[in-house]
């Protein structure tokens, strides 16, 4: 059986900008984040290990990697010496190249990607995309078998993908189905024109998979969310449940001690720092020009804990499923009218709610542990905002 092990992400970063007047495409700004960061959402969770090809600003592309790597020789060659690059790194049977400069890329390309080359059972080393009317070269799915041909390829002085693709037996999936998939985003104005088609307001979708449950808590200050959740973590752990928790803060802050070891390696440059000991390890990194927190990001920082469900509080905008709490005397208007990610409401009144979202009591502490101690195992159908949960209920 296939799985995510046995595919690497590699994103193409490693060109020269010539079109966008020589500056680094990847960390171009779309939609308040890096245009890398974008992609990269399109991979992580679902593949081994993301690796960014770059050739240059390696330390910005640090953070959104597992790994960073260079052309296997210099001169900026294209496309071509970047995916064997790729190759040369990857330590999995199978490479799936993207661009980094194509920010609406399907959510299930590697789903996609995956499901031609298992079709073919065996048949085809390469997949690669295709949007109705032509192919697109660095979308692709490749055996890493193939790195000692592509070498003598490239010896040779061949430079063309295409050219190389049809030495080898390949597949063409089809993807016509996103129109924006694969909008190269070569100058500001094309860049503009899309940030205005998928509205640059609303975060990307998060990178959902079946094995991590995620539910927001959101609430309006005041509320009492933090008092709520300190009485029921306890209540979870009892019924056996390992939750994780991310809080978004609206503020600089600094969990370290002036004066500390960890505080003055930091303050002379050390990024990230990481403390351990035997009772506790703490990661402190500094993140710069960022204008939000990236929570695809941090979730990736938990995931390796295995936790059984993982708790999102605050990043209300973040496109997630949310248990509201909601108390009139704070004076503010209900989100769940408004954001379809909503799917209950605790409050200590009597509300009208949109069809689909349960009412509960925001006093009943048992009632609110067993709603949210039974979220797991609702994962992942109810992953989706309302209406496409009516889609899918929808005979």
């Amino acid at each position: 059986m296939i799985t995510r092990d046995d595919f690497t992400g590699l994103i193409l970063a490693g060109g020269q900008g010539r079109r966008m007047g020589g500056r680094d495409k990847g960390l171009e700004p779309f939609a308040g984040r890096p245009l890398v960061a974008h992609v990269r959402e399109r991979l992580a969770g679902r593949v081994a290990e993301v690796l960014i090809n770059a050739n240059r600003n390696a330390e910005a592309y640090g953070p959104l990697a597992d790994r960073v790597i260079q052309d296997a020789e210099g001169g900026f060659q294209g496309p071509l010496m970047g995916i064997y690059s790729g190759l040369r790194a990857a330590t999995t049977p199978w490479l799936l190249v993207v661009p980094c400069d194509s920010p609406a890329l399907p959510r299930d390309l590697v789903d996609r990607m995956v499901a031609a080359v298992c079709r073919s059972e065996g048949e085809y080393d390469i997949a690669v995309a295709f949007d109705g009317e032509r192919l697109h070269p660095v979308v692709a799915l490749i055996r890493t078998a193939l790195v000692d041909d592509l070498a003598a390829a490239l010896a040779d002085g061949e430079r063309k993908i295409d050219r190389w693709y049809a030495r080898h037996a390949w597949c063409r999936v089809d993807v016509s189905d996103c129109p924006d998939a694969f909008a190269n985003l070569n100058t500001d104005d094309e860049k503009q024109r899309l940030e205005r088609a998928l509205g640059n307001a609303v975060p990307p979708r998060l990178p959902f998979d079946d094995d991590l449950p995620l539910l927001g808590i959101a609430a309006w200050s005041g509320t009492g969310k933090t008092t709520l959740l300190e009485q029921l973590l306890p209540r979870l752990g009892e019924r056996g449940l390992r939750v994780a928790v991310i809080k978004h803060a609206h503020h600089a802050f600094d969990v370290d001690q002036p004066g500390k070891d960890s505080h003055r390696l930091r303050q002379a440059g050390a990024s990230p720092m990481l403390v351990a000991s035997r009772a506790r390890v703490a990661l402190m990194m500094e993140t710069p020009g960022r204008e939000e927190a990236d929570l695809a990001e941090l979730i990736e920082m938990v995931r390796p804990q295995h936790p059984d469900l993982v708790l999102v509080e605050g990043f209300k905008a973040w496109p997630l499923p949310k248990l509201e709490l909601y108390r009139p005397e704070v004076g503010k208007s209900l989100r769940v009218a408004e954001d379809p990610w909503v799917r209950a409401v605790a409050s200590d009144a009597a509300l009208a709610l949109p069809e689909g979202v349960e009412a509960l009591d925001l006093n009943d502490l048992e009632a609110l542990t067993d709603w949210i101690a039974a979220w797991p195992a609702r994962w992942p159908a109810s992953q989706w905002p309302r209406e496409r949960q009516c889609e899918e209920s929808a005979p």
